[in-house]
């Protein structure tokens, strides 16, 4: 679905973008459909176009959840300029990049296997996960001995990161500055990553904004510092809170009725979800994705994760589930400086209106 009128879009600013990028692995649940109308909002509200992307990398990726996801999306009132972006699509323009970061001396293979990876000990003051750089430093000879032992695969392609740390700005939590490792360009199935693959995606379409789960915060730095080797400019960041399940665990598919597609076998209609997911931000029965837009404030990016017990949706949409729903969550919002609340107040300003 594109948005052929142009009627969000201020004249000028139709080069830059927003985005969002589900992986087309399953039915988008209610914290996916949520970032989903923040980033659309975001953009809108501030004159950008808004792009869709399907990183349909991932082997488990399926035509049926590419049609699922885009038929919820426009259910709910999330349209976008252009024709669907697909990762699979760009192997061409992926290799490309691949070439000139090899040419330039910036990746090294790297034979660890996943049991490696678990069983290394992590570098002085990294985080747990960070890849200790294992592979970095081997001779020559090693290499050709640990390439032998390879099965049924090649080694990966390792990024040979000269910083440990890098800061990036976040529109909503500030500075963050956050671990560098010798991040994966390319794995040893032949598959792209996604820290390499998204930034190429961003830079290569105009994305100026791009706002997601505050969960991928973490690996932001890596992306900041890609983008700096590869000449591409910082898009603004925005990480929002998430939806959890009752357990404060990240919301998943198996928690129970929380698709669209669950949620209607129990009474639930698209402007009921909108009203769901506005509530969870402090709107007032928004819908619509416009009304959700025009209602959504500075503050609502500052709350914690909205946390939820799936097994009251199958209660339908009652005034009653809404109450039980909307019990505040644990946790206390981060701290809010002015100048994203400025930032934030300008570009609602800035997008307000028909």
């Amino acid at each position: 679905m594109t948005n052929e009128t142009g009627k969000y879009i201020i004249a000028g600013a139709s080069t830059e973008y927003g985005r969002f990028a589900p992986s087309p692995t399953g039915d988008l649940h209610l914290g996916n459909l949520r970032t989903a109308l923040l980033a659309w909002s975001l953009a809108r509200r501030s004159g950008r176009g808004f792009l869709m992307r399907m990183e349909d990398l991932d082997a488990r990726s399926r035509s049926e959840f590419v049609t699922g996801q885009l038929t919820d999306l426009e259910a709910l009132g999330v349209d976008w300029d252009g024709p669907v972006l697909f990762q699979s699509e760009r192997a061409a323009d992926y290799r490309d990049v691949l070439e000139d970061l090899l040419s330039r001396g910036l990746l090294y293979e790297c034979y660890c296997t996943r049991r490696d990876l678990a069983e290394a000990p992590s570098a002085p003051h990294a985080p747990p996960g960070a890849y200790p750089g294992t592979c970095r430093n081997l001779s020559d000879d090693q290499r050709t001995e640990r390439r032998a032992a390879l099965a049924n695969r090649g080694p990966a392609l390792r990024l040979a990161a000269d910083v440990a740390s890098f800061e990036i700005v976040d529109t909503v939590l500030g500075p963050y500055t956050g671990a560098v490792d010798d991040l994966v360009i390319r794995r040893g199935d032949g598959v792209f990553s996604y820290n390499f693959v998204s930034v190429l995606d961003d830079g290569a379409t105009g994305v100026t904004q791009i706002v997601r789960g505050d969960d991928l915060l973490a690996s932001t730095p890596r992306q900041a510092y890609l983008q700096d080797l590869l000449s591409i400019e910082r898009p603004e960041y925005v990480h929002v809170p998430l939806v959890t399940n009752g357990e404060g665990v990240r919301l998943a598919k198996r928690d129970g009725a929380v698709t669209l597609a669950a949620l209607r076998e129990f009474g639930w209609a698209p402007a009921d979800v909108v009203d769901l997911l506005g509530a969870s931000l402090g709107m007032d029965h928004p819908r619509t994705a416009e009304n959700f837009a025009a209602l959504l404030t500075p503050q609502a990016l500052m709350r914690p994760a909205f946390r939820i017990d799936p097994k009251l949706l199958e209660d339908g949409p009652t005034p009653d589930v809404f109450r039980k729903l909307l019990v505040s969550s644990d946790g206390e919002a981060p701290a809010f400086g002015e100048e994203a609340d400025d930032w934030l107040g300008n570009g609602f300003d800035e997008g307000a209106g028909d």
